[in-house]
């Protein structure tokens, strides 16, 4: 347990925080949280840091309980798992998610934490960390698609003392840096986050110097107890006494021939509290998707969703965590045994979005969205220049893809878009800059989201046409389950992957791979699933759906998921869609299913290899 040192100890007294200064305290929280951001994308060399923004801040109280922030993590756990001292000038790094409790969850997020001191006692911390893209071990990115252990996805740095009184520690850092392959990127990354928290730092130093240290605290007490009043009045509004809530989802496979992982979640609500309960869930995995999973980050996914959905305008923090009890068993998908891999944990962190989503749905159609592009897929390319000026050198790219968002309440899921809200996509000038690629191709594929009233948006292919030689990896799911369709909308189109070979052959890849040998002509179509569709497909207005066939969105066969009829030229025919809506409605329940999951499990196993020209993953058992 880390221990805190501080030359004031002394108590300080609440007061009360008018509503114009708690206002100001707040915003002023907002602004430094996008300073953050802004500071580290100014100073980072990875392409996924700087183009794409896979990074997440924080602000917490002297407590740790996070105040404003983006994605959250543990700061309690985090210091729980450091043993020593922590001053004034101090900074805490980590890699290590069985060291810190899970306040990250793979080796390549590194993990950095400062106290925020004013005049000797500690009012806040700041924290902050970012996707390495190399962090060392067997293969180029440290995403081994077949890695078992921890130990095989590289450097794994314990909770320590990166900066001690504000003087750097040369050795350690050195040592760290010669584990990766590079070292350039990571150095400049990581100095962006110590930046980034060290503005914050600034930051709320000056509020406290502008407002006093005995109003800030205050303000932010009043930030956490809105949050929490707010919360009280949301679980009684939305969840029925007593009445237990469950859904379940799956990841596909693991990477070494296991699957799909079945994910359950069950919510009660008991009182003012609701008990969330993972139980039910897959044993953990052999292969590298497991997704060890703070308590503290299952309260904060359930507050996200909650809050943004039902009251946006709520500064959502962790004020309402003692609401949420959280039980997660041992050894399960959900908090796997050290030293288990974790890597490729990013389809978990998507699939609890889908899980809440088709949980929390069920008591509010207000709250039910269909699922949607519920992953981070990545794709990797390295090698070494085979010619001209820069022949021998390194190149490696990490980037992250993007698909179709769920059809919603609101309106159509967006074609090709991220399922974080922040991140963007790495232009394909960029890419053709830096890296020795060509982008053939980058289109969303018509039909790939789920039919409904409100469609499910288009997933994209990606056409990477390589010019040197090198290795690809691929982190992908969503390739045998299909994204679920709600209120009587269709299922999203699942994703694929393949190779046109510079020799003519075709080359199938499963979803999960590296160390794919690329040569220069080759053509790798990186194509990702659709999202299901809201409501019923057959009240979705015919002129849009004639207009959507002319932008390339809907195919003129597709639209007769609509029951439209429509020409190759977008031209509806009313009367003969008419017809054909009143032939479709003749043909099915007169009820819609609230869940349209797609075929049954041993249906999609039977026709696994047939459909996707992948053989069928084994079901895990607990041992």
């Amino acid at each position: 347990m880390a221990r805190i040192v501080e030359t004031d100890t002394t108590e300080v007294p609440r007061v009360e925080v008018d509503p114009v200064t708690l206002d100001l305290v707040e915003n002023g929280l907002r602004n430094a949280r996008y300073e953050m951001d802004e500071v580290l994308f100014r100073t980072a060399l990875s392409p996924g840091i700087r183009e794409q923004h896979d990074e997440f801040p924080l602000i917490a109280d002297p407590a740790g309980k996070m105040v404003v922030g983006q994605f959250g993590l543990s700061i309690p756990d985090f210091l729980a798992g450091f043993d020593g001292d922590i001053g004034e000038g101090d900074v805490l790094l980590t890699s290590d998610p069985y060291a810190c409790g899970a306040a990250i969850s793979h080796a390549n997020d590194w993990l950095v934490v400062l106290p925020i001191f004013v005049a000797g006692r500690v009012v806040g911390w700041a924290s902050m960390f970012g996707h390495m893209s190399d962090v060392g071990g067997k293969t180029p990115s440290s995403m081994p698609t077949d890695a078992r252990t921890i130990y095989e996805e590289g450097v794994v740095i314990p909770p320590f003392k990166l900066y001690e009184a504000g003087r750097v520690n040369e050795d350690a850092l050195r040592i760290i840096l010669n584990q990766v392959r590079v070292p350039d990127w990571n150095r400049a990354d990581l100095n962006g986050l110590v930046a980034a928290c060290r503005t914050a730092a600034r930051r709320v130093q000056e509020m406290c110097a502008r407002f006093g240290v005995e109003t800030y605290l205050s303000a932010l007490d009043a930030l956490l107890q809105r949050n929490h009043d707010a919360m009280k009045a949301l679980l009684h509004l939305v969840f029925e006494e007593g009445r237990t809530l469950s859904f379940t989802d799956y990841i596909c496979d693991d990477g070494v021939g296991f699957g799909p992982y079945e994910l359950k979640l069950s919510l009660t609500r008991t009182g003012d509290k609701v008990h969330l309960d993972f139980t039910g869930s897959s044993p953990q995995a052999q292969g590298p998707i497991n997704y060890y999973l703070n308590e503290n980050l299952a309260r904060m996914f359930f507050g996200i969703y909650m809050i943004t959905v039902a009251d946006p305008q709520i500064l959502w923090n962790d004020g309402f965590y003692p609401l949420v009890d959280v039980t997660i068993p041992d050894g399960s998908y959900w908090k796997p045994k050290h030293p288990a891999a974790l890597n490729a944990r990013n389809h978990g962190i998507g699939r609890v979005f889908d899980l809440f989503g088709g949980l929390l749905g069920q008591t509010n159609p207000a709250l039910l969205n269909a699922a949607g592009f519920s992953s981070s897929p990545h794709f990797m390319y390295s090698g070494n220049y085979s010619g001209g000026e820069r022949k021998g050198e390194w190149f490696q790219l990490y980037s992250i893809g993007f698909g179709g968002i769920p059809g919603r309440p609101l309106g159509d899921g967006p074609d090709g878009h991220s399922l974080w809200p922040s991140f963007v996509n790495i232009p394909c000038e960029f890419l053709e800059s830096y890296y020795p690629l060509r982008i053939e191709k980058w289109e969303t594929i018509a039909d790939t989201g789920g039919a409904g009233l409100h469609r499910g948006g288009n997933g994209v292919d990606v056409a990477y046409h390589f010019l040197e030689p090198g290795t690809i990896a691929i982190h992908d799911d969503r390739w045998l389950m299909y994204p679920w369709g709600v209120n009587g909308g269709a299922p999203g189109a699942r994703g694929r992957k393949w190779i046109d070979r510079v020799d003519g052959s075709r080359e199938i890849l499963p979803s999960k791979c590296h160390d794919v040998p690329v040569r220069p002509g080759d053509v790798l179509h990186f194509v990702t699933w659709g999202g299901g569709g809201w409501g019923d497909p057959l009240l979705r207005d015919p002129e849009l759906v004639g207009l959507e066939v002319r932008r390339g969105l809907v195919t003129a066969a597709g639209a007769r998921r609509y029951g439209v009829v429509v020409d190759d030229a977008g031209t509806t025919d009313p009367a003969a869609t008419e017809a054909l809506r009143a032939q479709l409605r003749a043909g099915r329940p007169e009820e819609l299913p609230v869940f349209d999951m797609g075929p049954g499990l041993d249906e999609i196993l039977a026709r696994c290899e047939e459909e996707t020209g992948l053989p069928a993953p084994t079901r895990p058992v607990w041992a």
